[in-house]
């Protein structure tokens, strides 16, 4: 195991230890992207299927990737490994298991571990762990999830750029 977790920081040449608050037009601002591109999936999820519940947890997604674009457990590679695994062992338990408590701990327990060796630490990915273990339909959920975490992946760079946006580009120019 790795003895820095890049996951659990900010990212290298952030240069903070947190994300410093902007004034409420600029939080607003930064808000909007996440918002937006979650009532877009769920309209997504409406159409193609009502297994709502499957894609709770990237709401939690990209709540933190506006609350701190740059930190470590919001990066591309973190996300997308964190929650495709997740709903890899979800899916996998509720297939050995079936639906229940045993197919819900196992694979929480499961993803918890992997997270932590593959140093993928995102907390909303035990919460796809148990969607899945719990009610996971059929493999069609599983790829439209894919499509879903790939959707969030681009709000990280969307709010990066807005970040970078209504911080540098503002009259005080303060740094982040």
């Amino acid at each position: 195991m790795k003895s820095h977790r890049s996951s659990l920081k900010p990212l290298e040449g952030a240069n903070r230890s947190l994300r410093r608050r902007l004034n409420w037009k600029g939080e607003l601002a930064l808000a909007t992207a996440p918002t937006v591109v979650i009532l877009t999936m769920f309209a997504l999820v409406e159409v193609l299927t009502r297994q709502r519940l499957l894609f709770a947890s990237l709401a939690s997604s990209a709540f933190l990737i506006y609350l701190d674009p740059q930190h470590g457990t919001n990066t591309v590679r973190t996300l997308a490994i964190s929650q495709m695994m997740a709903a890899g062992i979800g899916f996998l338990t509720y297939m050995l298991l079936g639906s229940g408590y045993l197919s819900g701990g196992t694979a929480m327990i499961s993803t918890i571990v992997l997270m932590i060796l593959l140093d993928v630490m995102h907390p909303p990915a035990v919460a796809t762990s148990l969607s899945f273990a719990l009610k996971a339909g059929n493999e069609n959920n599983l790829v439209l999830f894919g499509l879903a975490v790939g959707i969030t992946a681009l709000l990280v760079g969307l709010e990066r750029f807005a970040l970078w946006l209504l911080v540098y580009l503002s009259p005080k120019n303060s740094k982040v």
